[in-house]
Order: C-alpha cells, then structure tokens, then sequence
C-alpha cells in the first residue's frame, strides 16, 4: 500500500542512507510534517561527496621548525553547488601542539563545474616523513539541516630535514679555512703538507721553512708556504643506538650529532674533501658516498631525515666492520657517539686498533649541560648529593675521554649547543698540523 502525507515524508526521511542529522531531532521530525519536507529538500540539494575530484599539489619537504604548504584542489563535476567543511586528516606530529583544528579544517564554496583551491599550512615537530591520512567532506544543503559526508584517500607526504641550526657558524669556520688555504692576507705560513709557493723570509717566519737551495740560488733567503691538503676522504659515522636516544633538552642526542656532522661535511666539501656518511647500530640505517662537493650536503641531509634512535645496544664490531668498508682509503673517520664508560670500555676500545692503525680517528660525544649545572649547584641538602653525582659523572667522561686520547684520538666532548664549532675546529685543527 502506497503511503501518503506525513508517512511518506518520514518513509524518505528514514531512506538516506548517509545523511546526518544533529542528536532530538528525529523526534522533531516525526510530528512536523513541513519540518521533515524541508530535511528531504535540504539532503536532496545538498551536493554528492562521493563525485567530487581531488587532487594535491605543493611542498614535498621542509626543514624542522620550518613550514610546508600543501593546497588541496576540490573540483565539483555536479549540478549542484557544494557548501562544504573539510578536514585535510595528518599525524598528530603535523602541527604544533593546539594548533590542529584550526590548520587541518577549511570551509568552502564551489559552484557547479567549478573547482576551488584550500591550503593546508604544516609545521612538523619530528624529523622524517609525515603522510597524508585522508581528506573528509561534509557537504551541506541550502538550509544546513542535513549534510552528506565522504572520505577521499589522497596520498601526499613531506619529508622533514633536519634543521641545520649550526649553519650560523659556517662563514667563521670557512675564513678560518681560507687562512689556512693561504687565499687572504693573513697566510698561515709552515704549515700543512702540502708545497705552495717560495717567498722572502721575513722577521718571526719559522726557521725550518727556510729552502737553503732556492737561497744559494738568489740573494735573498727564501722560505717555503705550505696548505692544507685537499682531496682527503672523511667518513661521518653516527651511532644510532640507544645511547643516541638519550634527550639532552628538548631533543635526543642524535639531532645534535647530526647537526655536527651536518656543519662539518659543509666545511670540508669546502676544503676540497670527499665526504661520506655511515649511521649503524646493529646494521647499516643510511650510507651515502661518493657524492660531488655540490651534492653531499643535499645528500647527507635527505639521508638523515629518516633517522631515528634505535633502542638496541650498538655492535662496536659491526660498525667498525662497516667503517672500514666504507673508508678503504687512509681517512678521518668521525665517530659521533657516547662517552658513557660502559659502552666505550665494553664495545670500542677493543676494537680501536683497527680503526687507528690506517685512519686518523675523532670521536665526538654530547655532554648533558644539565650535569654541569648540577655540579656547581649548593645551598640545601639535595643540592649538594646533586653536585656530587654530577661530579662523579663528569670524571668518568673525563677519565674515558683520556682512556681514547691515550690510543692517538683527537677527542671532542662540548654540549648541543658547541658541539658542532667543536667539532669543526677539530677538524681544522688536524687539517693545520697535516693530519688528514
């Protein structure tokens, strides 16, 4: 029996199988024949979800602490004009923290036909990749009582690089490379290993550079000048074990390795050095080599975005292993890793004959500035035991750091902050005595 009136307008009603309705009003509805007429008219104007052509476009990468703008194009190929609320779904680690709701959900007006554009602005929180969930839409009739809603799949991701925060002293540490380069005024004479060029002596010039046999041959006493060497190899391995999850502030211990190794392979592709990086614990986690001066950094920087700490202990054999792999050559290899006692005493003392019977070795650690902070704290009683297991913590860095200098290791111990200065002035420390 067909059914009329009232009954058929509830029958309808009760038929959309994806309409929404807001919570107290079906019971509105069932005595109010004209409202229920106007929930049919609303639901049936409203425009299809399902029909709607999405498409992305935008940032594909961004440095941390940066932003990522990435624009949603929402084409209506229907009849009817779409009113819509869209949430553009992100991980959490996307934004951040309260700031979600307002950067992931946009609403829009398309006409018949049309398309309309809307920007989701990131600000990620994490290093790596961060993947797009799915775009969900709402779409309203002219009235606002019933919606219709969809989820559209639409892959997209944006990798987050590390910051580079150290870049700041890059132009200090490349003047003091071109002193010893020999291309500004101030010529760091005898030094490096490699010949440059005959000058006149002059007052306070070292007397071992003096070339007799250039001498004998002109009235003048001629000194050699030497640089630095170039085309030298240097390997940057990061510990990624669990030491390197260790948080020294807001962020983990790898972060500042990385930011050290980041400056240091951005001075010495400057240099005129062959740069390469191995990250290990129990395997292989990013190897890059044999990249030109102008590409390592871009390299380096894509390989490291990806990284994390591993909570395993880190196998000292199999990363020398690996290293020496790596660095076939006579190289610097920088080891980024702990000072802690235990993992260095344990895992790669026993293995440091052979990383330093071919290879220049410089082991760089973060140092917590939270412990130095305790060490000098007084006043009550719990400051003072603080102040006495900070220094207990401290000498046993101390005493390992001796334990690796005593085996030919140029050691750099420096907190997030200094690490990556430290390090480079290492470096160019080893490159003014002609260790490389």
């Amino acid at each position: 029996m067909a059914l009329t009136g009232r009954a058929a307008l509830l029958a309808a009603l009760g038929s959309i199988p994806i309409g929404i309705l807001e919570p107290g009003w079906t019971g509105i509805l069932a005595v109010n024949g004209p409202l229920a007429l106007a929930c049919v008219c609303d639901y049936a104007l409203a425009a299809p979800v399902r029909r709607l052509v999405l498409s992305r476009s935008g940032d594909t990468s961004t440095r941390l602490g940066e932003t990522a703008d990435v624009t949603l194009t929402v084409t209506n190929p229907s009849r009817r004009p779409l009113r819509a609320q869209l949430r553009d779904a992100w991980p959490p680690s996307s934004w951040q923290p309260g700031t979600e709701t307002e950067a992931s959900r946009h609403r829009l007006t398309v006409p018949p036909g049309e398309r309309r554009r809307v920007t989701t602005r990131l600000r990620p929180t994490r290093r790596g990749d961060r993947h797009a969930d799915r775009v969900t839409i709402r779409s309203y009739g002219p009235l606002g009582l019933f919606s219709r809603q969809g989820a559209h799949k639409l892959p997209w991701s944006v990798r987050v690089l590390p910051p580079f925060t150290s870049r700041k002293h890059l132009p200090s540490k490349l003047a003091r490379l071109r002193e010893l380069d020999g291309r500004t005024s101030v010529l760091t004479r005898g030094e490096g290993t490699e010949f440059d060029s005959l000058r006149e002596y002059v007052p306070g010039d070292d007397t071992r550079s003096i070339d007799w046999r250039a001498t004998a041959r002109q009235s003048a006493v001629a000194v050699r000048t030497w640089r630095p060497e170039r085309d030298r190899h240097i390997l940057l391995v990061l510990d990624t074990g669990r030491t390197s999850a260790g948080r020294v502030g807001d962020a983990p211990r790898l972060d500042a390795s990385m930011d050290a190794a980041l400056l240091l392979a951005a001075l010495a592709s400057r240099a005129g050095d062959r740069v390469a990086l191995l990250a290990y614990d129990r395997r292989v986690r990013a190897l890059v080599q044999g990249r030109s001066a102008g590409d390592v950094l871009p390299g380096l920087v894509n390989a490291m975005a990806a990284l994390e700490p591993e909570l395993v202990e880190t196998d000292a054999r199999g990363l020398t292993a690996a290293a020496l792999r790596t660095a076939p050559r006579r190289s610097l290899i920088v080891l980024l890793t702990t000072l802690d006692a235990a993992p260095v005493e344990e895992g790669l003392l026993p293995v440091l004959p052979q990383l330093t019977q071919r290879h220049t070795l410089l082991v760089a650690s973060v140092a917590d500035p939270h412990i130095a902070r305790m060490a000098e704290a007084r006043g009550t009683t719990q400051a003072v035991y603080e102040a006495a297991a900070a220094a207990q913590a401290q000498s046993e860095r101390q005493r390992t750091a001796e334990q690796l200098r005593r085996h030919g290791v140029t050691v750099v111990d420096a907190t997030p902050e200094d690490l990556a200065p430290a390090l480079a002035d290492a470096y160019l420390a080893l490159k003014a005595a002609g260790r490389l």
